[in-house]
């Protein structure tokens, strides 16, 4: 591979793909990010759609960006400034202005900033670069739409399918600068467009010439190189949210020896789980699209009642429709697991940006005492583990669970180790059997206060269920006041038995600080990220991060009264602390709270922790 006559190399590099929606960020910004997981780096990514279906092209609000922080070694965070901009037109330059390092490298379609993009973006004059004040910057204008033009000008295709390659030539260019051969990318477009060999060839054709543009113009600008992170052997690929988590319920489902069956209705950021596993049905995995949310976890728990692993996914208007159904499943004491995949509210909010909203919905959006165990993923590749968790308890407590994620975990992404299903732990059915002369439907198992699960079908077990209070011995429909009374206790105390099969509360950081940061879901990495580099330059602070939220983790109120100040930071108004205040009323917590629908960043975490510890 030809070199550039300046090579850096660099630990880490932040490079975000922008430019309208139909510009191909979002496969840019992938095939970008897989190359570099295939190459040996450590990624984390964060695919930023545009609120609209269809927002005016060439304006703001249509921008569509795609952020990937690599480096060479464990990464948390897609970053929280660009070190590298591709801004395919005027209003993904405007768009990011804020978002990138002073002194960044900022590729430009000149091609794209004519007066009418400059007006729809909001620019006043014809020089962007001096009306944003860019004088500082890299910039590296490249006639990208007119080059794509001429690199496809012999085969035959037509204007619109030539233009809808440019992002071929930016990527092109992006490797080049990085120093990364075209291997893998060529494999992943061959992959992509296998059914469309004309489609792929193209796309390779413009992906090699925007390289060789960068060859021509290396005497002016240094490129990079970042070695590979030295990762934990192993089998990898990347992975977002939603495909982990699907994945880690068809393990779960697997270890159990149960099949797995999803009931569902489509919704933003939610969908690719449906996608997911509808393509598992070599897995045993079945699949049902109902009409609406109501009929999609129905159908889940009436496959939970006949013997399946039965689940359900959605978003925050989703869950508000399915409160009566898990009800059911909680009075009925079946296992069904729940996704949420949270975004920006209410109503139709914000479906395209993250948020972490949900909690109190979760926690208590049913009517009557209605409880439910409630955890959360924290990365995208540990959604997987949750999933399984998730699972796991809804079939060995016969309850309900409710798996939190967000818009940022489900649609980043980042190297996954396969795991090895021999190493996770057994997962057991509370099958009823043997004589069923003394047994009832509401039967407990043992102490954990479990019923046993009878399938229809199985001789001499046949019941009937529903949602009427059950008769604490019989599970014959009571109206007996002192009845409902143990039941709620019994079903309350069930789920707080989960407590003694969770892994307890970790601390991360120096046991002798004075400050706790707490956080939960998908905030980690970003949390963690900060409090590291705080402890590297002798700031002393803790970081607890709960994935477990109903019940706690047994050693939590432990570890609270360790520390004399404690704050909780979550995307939202402070659920999340509210909950932990009715639970520890004498421990004065303190809140950071964030409601943008975008991420914290490291920066901004950092200033407020060490406000904090200066207080």
């Amino acid at each position: 591979m030809e070199k550039s006559s300046r090579v850096i190399e660099l630990k880490e590099v932040v490079i975000r793909f922008s430019g309208d929606s139909g510009d191909g960020m979002q496969l840019t910004g992938t095939l970008f990010s897989d190359s570099s997981a295939l190459t040996g780096n450590d990624i984390s990514t964060f695919p930023d759609y545009p609120a609209e279906i269809r927002a005016p092209q060439g304006t703001i609000g249509g921008v569509s960006g795609f952020q990937v922080h690599l480096g060479n070694s464990e990464v948390y965070t897609p970053g929280d400034l660009a070190d590298v901009l591709v801004a395919m037109n005027p209003a993904a330059l405007k768009a990011n202005i804020n978002h990138i390092r002073p002194g960044a490298t900022i590729i430009m379609d000149v091609d794209a900033f004519d007066e009418k993009n400059l007006r729809k973006a909001g620019y006043v004059g014809d020089d962007p670069v001096t009306e944003d004040s860019l004088q500082d910057f890299n910039i590296l204008k490249a006639p990208i739409s007119t080059l794509t033009k001429a690199s496809l000008e012999d085969m035959g295709l037509d204007k619109k399918t030539v233009l809808r390659t440019k992002n071929m030539f930016a990527l092109g260019l992006v490797l080049w600068l990085f120093n990364r051969n075209l291997d893998n990318v060529n494999t992943l477009i061959e992959k992509k467009f296998g059914k469309k060999p004309e489609i792929a060839k193209a796309n390779k054709k413009v992906l090699r010439d925007g390289y060789n543009y960068g060859v021509t113009i290396q005497a002016l600008t240094p490129s990079y190189i970042i070695q590979s992170a030295d990762l934990e052997p192993g089998v990898y690929r990347n992975m977002n949210g939603n495909q982990a988590i699907a994945w880690g319920m068809i393990a779960a489902a697997e270890k159990a020896g149960l099949k797995l069956f999803l009931g569902t209705y489509p919704i933003t950021p939610a969908s690719e789980i449906l996608q997911e596993l509808s393509a598992r049905k070599d897995l045993g995995v079945k699949v049902f699209q109902a009409e609406d949310e109501i009929a999609g976890i129905c159908t889940a728990l009436g496959a939970s009642f006949s013997g399946s692993l039965g689940a359900t996914s959605t978003s925050g208007p989703g869950l508000a429709l399915m409160s009566e159904a898990i009800g059911l499943a909680v009075m009925g004491e079946l296992p069904l697991v729940i996704i949420n995949v949270q975004r920006g509210g209410p109503s139709t909010g914000l479906p395209t940006k993250t948020e972490q909203s949900d909690l109190m919905q979760a926690l208590y959006g049913r009517n009557g005492e209605s409880p439910a165990v409630v955890m959360a993923g924290s990365t995208p590749s540990n959604c997987f583990d949750y999933a399984y968790w998730a699972s796991k308890i809804a079939v060995e407590f016969m309850t309900p669970v409710v798996l939190l994620s967000d818009s940022f975990l489900a649609n980043g992404s980042q190297p996954w180790k396969v795991p090895k299903l021999a190493d996770w732990p057994a997962i057991e059915p509370p099958y009823a059997v043997g004589a069923a002369q003394d047994w009832h439907p509401y039967i407990r198992k043992d102490a954990t206060l479990t019923r046993y699960w009878a399938v229809p079908g199985t001789p001499e077990f046949m019941h009937r269920i529903g949602g009427l209070e059950k008769d604490y011995n019989t599970g014959d429909v009571s109206y007996d006041p002192k009845n409902h009374h143990r039941m709620v206790e019994l079903r309350e105390q069930k789920v707080q038995n989960v407590a003694e099969v969770i892994p307890e509360l970790h601390v991360y950081g120096p046991r002798n600080a004075e400050v706790l940061v707490i956080g939960w879901g998908g905030t980690f990495g970003h949390i963690y990220t900060a409090i590291d580099e705080m402890n590297l330059t002798g700031d002393s602070i803790a970081y607890a991060h709960f994935n477990f939220i109903k019940p706690l983790p047994k050693n939590t109120e432990k570890v609270l009264r360790r520390y004399k100040k404690v704050l909780v930071c979550e995307l939202n108004m402070g659920q999340f602390v509210s909950y932990l205040r009715m639970t520890y009323p004498d421990i004065p917590f303190q809140q950071f709270n964030k409601v943008q629908g975008l991420p914290f960043t490291t920066s901004e975490l950092k200033e407020r922790f060490l406000k904090l510890k200066n207080d």
